[in-house]
């Protein structure tokens, strides 16, 4: 029998990265002492009047301490510590502290501050001789992000919680500003529980922004002020829809959690919805087939060109944004099927008799309403069609969201405009689970393949630009379109697929040990967090068999001489496996072939 010449097995004493933080930190110093909590261990509040935000974190934090009880992901998961870690030294405190002069605020206060003014940065030291360990930052939410490493130091051993890594020195801060996750609430309902619980994972790997795609053409599930109508007529059911108070307790429950809540108010395409209460105002409503009139059903797009609908859509943004505090609003802008309006005879009338071309028409209406949100202090977020495709005004502020491909980039940046990545060939989660339309045997997503966390994390996002256009890239989002989800399946959707975006951009290009951010250092971290995850009450899809996750490398992919032509693209590479094991099948039951059985 011989081995695969596919997979390097190492041996059951291979090397443990202990450090399994995610994301990785920007420094990061670590010793080989063992070291455990106290039964008593605290945290030290050194802050005259600490925020209440700040001391539920910190409950919060201790609460997971007691009961995640990870064990390592070792064979034998930890079992030979165990000596060790009866006999060490004992951790009895953290003391939190902001810097000198640093300005008091909540967590809730600082998560809501223009993205690029966040202070999200903090400095954590633990001694190997038990001493306190000591968490300092500029701000309330650098503490946060603090107390989310920290909590990833430890492991569980017969009730014990320790560290084999003391000392431990981390100077942390984000590489670029905006971390987000975008969930898609229209075509599918998902209740606030399932989103409270989407906000405790994304703050765990230091996601900063739920973008709330939380309307669309199938369903309005949001009650406006004003617009009771829009949601009653335009909801699945009088029970999916999200109150004010549910929009309350969801934004303040994720800014305590360090996480801004961004909403999107598609506009103009994707309001199909909007005609189940004000039919007048939608062009090309239920139109089919609805290929010809819509990327998906059901067709129906706002009639942009007339006065009302401005008016009805500035007014309607006007209404929602009070109730969301980030700086920022997401007026959609994608997927406008020109031919919905050719084809609508009021848009034709509008256009004929006010003399404007097509153009000139949207640009009215995305002026007004941007300039709706810009005197409530709102900077517009678009998609990147309202750039790219279109010839509108946009302030130079405005952010744009790039979604049909990461190549396009370089164009909008060229623009001068500021971009998130949102790139569906790296970033789209619900790539890859076939065909949702009816009648379409052989159908498959528009965006296949299946996107890996190997390949989310291989982004790279500042490929193809200038160094002047570096500054331009506030960050990045891994997205979830829900046509095929919902509160059933979501965690294993999401996780732990979208924490590979977080650590792309909060670690940036470079680890703590110089080398470059790599899939093969990242999976061992990654099976950590996951499994962390899972003690957290999340169900977090597994990454390999947990053989391989108790062997870290045993199962990475090597490339050979004898290989290398035959690994080009992914279905060479199974059919080489499935080839190896048949031949070593063969060549385990060639001796027995001619045996009789046994009877």
């Amino acid at each position: 029998m011989y081995l695969s010449p596919l997979l390097a097995v190492f041996a059951l004493t291979a090397p443990f990265n202990a450090a399994a933080l995610w994301p990785a930190p920007r420094s990061l110093s670590t010793g080989s002492s063992p070291l455990r909590l106290s039964s008593g261990f605290n945290v030290k509040l050194s802050i005259p009047n600490a925020p209440s935000d700040l001391k539920d974190a910190v409950t919060r934090s201790t609460k997971l301490l007691a009961n995640d009880k990870l064990q390592m992901l070792v064979v034998g998961r930890g079992a030979n510590n165990t000596a060790a870690v009866k006999s060490a030294k004992q951790l009895k405190t953290l003391t939190l502290s902001l810097t000198k002069n640093a300005v008091v605020r909540s967590i809730s206060q600082e998560a809501v501050v223009d993205v690029t003014q966040r202070s999200e940065g903090y400095t954590l030291n633990v001694p190997a001789d038990g001493s306190d360990a000591t968490l300092t930052a500029n701000s309330t939410l650098g503490l946060l992000r603090g107390l989310t490493t920290f909590g990833q130091l430890w492991y569980d051993v017969s009730g014990m919680t320790y560290t084999m890594q003391a000392p431990i020195s981390i100077t942390d801060a984000p590489a670029y500003p905006y971390r987000g996750f975008m969930l898609d609430t229209a075509r599918n309902f998902f209740p606030v529980s399932n989103i409270l619980s989407t906000l405790d994972a994304l703050s765990w790997v230091k996601i900063n922004t739920f973008h709330w795609h939380i309307v669309d053409s199938q369903s309005f599930p949001l009650e406006v002020n004003g617009f009771p109508e829009l949601s009653q007529a335009g909801a699945y059911t009088a029970t999916s829809v999200y109150s004010a108070a549910d929009v309350k307790n969801i934004v303040t429950y994720a800014a305590a959690r360090g996480v801004d809540v961004i909403v999107e108010i598609d506009t103009p395409g994707h309001t199909a919805v909007i005609a189940n209460s004000h039919p007048d105002l939608v062009a090309c409503n239920d139109a089919a087939p609805w290929s010809q009139f819509a990327n998906e059903p059901p067709a129906g797009q706002l009639r942009f060109p007339d006065p009302k609908v401005v008016n009805f859509t500035a007014s309607l943004f006007t209404a929602v944004a009070p109730n969301f505090p980030s700086k920022y609003f997401s007026t959609g802008g994608d997927e406008l099927n020109v031919n919905c309006y050719t084809q609508d005879p009021e848009t034709q009338q509008l256009l004929n008799s006010t003399g404007q071309s097509f153009e000139q028409a949207l640009n009215t209406f995305t002026t007004t309403t941007h300039q709706a949100l810009e005197k409530l202090g709102k900077t517009p977020v678009v998609w990147e069609e309202m750039v790219l495709n279109h010839n509108l005004t946009l302030s130079n502020e405005t952010v744009v969201m790039v979604w049909i491909s990461s190549q396009d980039v370089a164009a909008v940046t060229a623009k001068g405009f500021r971009v998130v990545h949102a790139a569906s060939d790296f970033f789209y989660l619900d790539c890859g689970g076939g065909g949702w339309v009816g009648s379409n045997v052989n159908g498959n997503s528009w965006c296949d393949p299946f996107k890996t966390w190997q390949k989310s994390y291989s982004f790279d996002p500042l490929a193809n630009l200038t160094t002047a256009q570096h500054s331009l890239i506030l960050g990045g989002q891994q997205l979830l379109w829900t046509e095929q989800s919902g509160p059933e399946n979501l965690e294993p959707i999401v996780w732990p697929r979208a924490a590979a975006s977080a650590e792309v951009f909060w670690t940036g290009a470079t680890l703590p040990s110089g080398s470059a951010r790599n899939v093969t250092e990242a999976l061992p971290r990654l099976h950590d967090l996951r499994y962390r995850l899972v003690q957290r009450g999340v169900n977090a899809i597994n990454l390999q068999p947990q053989w391989c996750a108790l062997r870290p490398d045993a199962c990475d992919l090597v490339e050979t001489p004898d290989t290398k032509e035959n690994v080009d693209n992914a279905t060479d590479i199974f059919q080489l496996i499935r080839s190896h094991t048949q031949q070593m099948i063969d060549n385990f039951f060639d001796p027995f072939r001619d045996v009789p059985h046994a009877q």
